[in-house]
């Protein structure tokens, strides 16, 4: 297993903990999204990745560029050390969670999408941080919402094991406080990221653990 990664993406964080989760040897293959304008958008990458994104996970069947289906396809082909409940309203409630995060916060903040407001719309770095906070304080109000009001959320997003609902949380969590975000107004978002990031899985997928890290 080969995995494209960059240390602070939070896609590719997604994908490194569920890796470690399910006990999964790969080589991670830093691509640098800053260096010479990214590498990301080299031609010999985007020929395996025609988004120029972050990750890439390849195996020896398939190349998959999104997390969710990574994460997805993990799921079903190594079901041994489960990341989604076996029930159906289960399954529908991690997903719901993970694309709160996936869908409606990270794509709006996205570093492409925060580089063409600088150098294409001329906003200034103090607009783009407002910009950056606005759709993660709108996000994570949403998503502690929900966590709030299921009873089936537990010390994790599902109950007591983690799911793929926490290997989205927890990296939007890391880029939200990086970026200057407050996370104490979220009790339940702040309590389940404090126990996922005492899990082995989850410290060994930390940015700061990556053989790129800056």
């Amino acid at each position: 297993m080969k995995l494209y990664t960059y240390f602070r993406s939070s896609a590719a964080y997604r994908v490194r903990i569920a890796l470690n989760l399910k006990g999964l040897k790969y080589d991670a293959v830093p691509v640098h999204l800053l260096r010479g304008g990214g590498e990301q958008l080299q031609a010999n990458y985007v020929k395996m990745n025609p988004s120029g994104l972050v990750p890439t996970f390849q195996d020896d069947f398939i190349t998959l560029t999104q997390s969710m289906a990574i994460l997805e396809y993990l799921e079903d082909e190594y079901p041994e050390v489960p990341l989604m409940p076996k029930d159906s309203a289960g399954r529908a409630r991690v997903r719901e969670l993970a694309q709160i995060v996936g869908c409606d916060i990270h794509p709006v903040n996205n570093l492409r999408v925060l580089r063409y407001l600088v150098n294409e719309l001329g906003l200034s770095e103090e607009v783009k941080t407002q910009w950056y906070r606005h759709w993660i304080v709108g996000g994570l109000d949403v998503l502690e919402k929900h966590l709030a009001r299921d009873p089936s959320a537990g010390p994790l997003c599902h109950g007591y094991l983690p799911t793929i609902a926490d290997c989205f949380l927890v990296p939007q969590v890391f880029n939200a406080q990086r970026n200057g975000v407050d996370i104490a107004a979220y009790p339940n978002i702040a309590r389940i990221n404090a126990a996922c990031v005492e899990i082995p899985a989850f410290v060994a997928a930390h940015p700061s653990n990556q053989p790129d890290a800056e």
